[in-house]
């Protein structure tokens, strides 16, 4: 049982995707290829390295979430660096490349001065990274050969084009991290240091800037939501897996065994689905007619 996946972006409800993995690989799917956006393509190179779900699980349960986004002389304009995540990146990928990977990958930027996608399948894993996952305004671009690449997810939340590109005769599993369109838009905070007073945490949440912030990252979450709905029906993924995680902010906190726990809990229910997708009657069908 062959497939291909899409992981879709989504700030920290992106450990969802180490629970698909986990479920998909217990019901005996293997995976060929993967791509990936934003905090998908994070988890799609890692487990293109040939990290296991368990291990993945381990690794992203390690990392202090609340040091991640620190300035540094690297960073450009933005809200918020990516000192802790250059510093966690040169720990975990280092050196490595995709020459060092042990299935196909790709993940997904959006150059800031063409406007255009680029897709990423070469080079360095860590510039990679950088580039898929620079939310706008909120961390730094990132500069590779000619391109100032940010977030894949502006164009392709969710890239099944891309993952249709690396193997065109799989099943395209797409993970859906955005939120439908009929739900509420929650609210954001700036992401703080936890070792600030209370006192100082609350004055700055009543800021303009804070309330700008809110406002700023509702458009982002509307826009994505919407790009995502039309991407999805343009690019027709044969299966979609919606982890609910309607509760977790893009820049929150979290337990990841929880959150990776509610990915799994969205493939047992999406079982049939991908049973009657990587049946051999749909993929002769497919071919023969080009039908979804």
């Amino acid at each position: 049982m062959e497939i291909t996946l899409a992981l879709g972006g989504g700030g920290a409800k992106g450990n969802a995707h180490i629970g698909v993995l986990r479920r998909l690989e217990k019901e005996g799917y293997r995976i060929r290829s993967v791509a990936g956006t934003s905090f998908g393509g994070l988890v799609a190179i890692f487990y293109a390295l040939g990290y296991s779900p368990s291990k993945l699980m381990d690794i992203f349960e390690a990392v202090d979430q609340s040091r991640l986004y620190g300035r540094s002389a690297e960073d450009g304009p933005s809200l918020l660096g990516l000192s802790g995540v250059r510093k966690w990146l040169d720990q975990t990928v280092g050196g490595k490349t995709f020459d060092d990977l042990s299935i196909p990958c790709a993940v997904t930027a959006v150059d800031a001065k063409t406007g255009g996608e680029v897709i990423i399948t070469k080079g360095w894993l860590k510039d990679a990274i950088l580039a898929t996952i620079a939310l706008p305004g909120i961390f730094p671009t990132h500069h590779l050969n000619e391109w100032e690449l940010m977030d894949g997810g502006v164009l392709n939340p969710v890239p099944v084009s891309v993952a249709r590109i690396l193997s065109p005769d799989l099943p395209i599993v797409a993970v859906v991290l955005n939120d439908p369109m009929d739900k509420p838009v929650r609210t954001y905070r700036i992401p703080l240091p936890s070792m600030l007073p209370r006192v100082f945490t609350n004055r700055i949440t009543r800021l303009n800037i804070a309330r700008s912030f809110d406002i700023f990252m509702r458009g982002v979450e509307v826009g994505s939501r919407a790009v995502a709905k039309y991407r999805l029906e343009l690019d027709k993924p044969d299966v979609i897996i919606r982890p609910k995680v309607q509760g977790i902010d893009l820049l929150d906190i979290v337990v990841v065994r929880d959150v990776a726990q509610l990915g799994e809990d969205a493939v047992k229910e999406m079982l049939p689905q991908l049973k009657r997708a990587v049946s051999w009657q749909r993929r002769v069908g497919k071919k023969l007619f080009g039908s979804n």
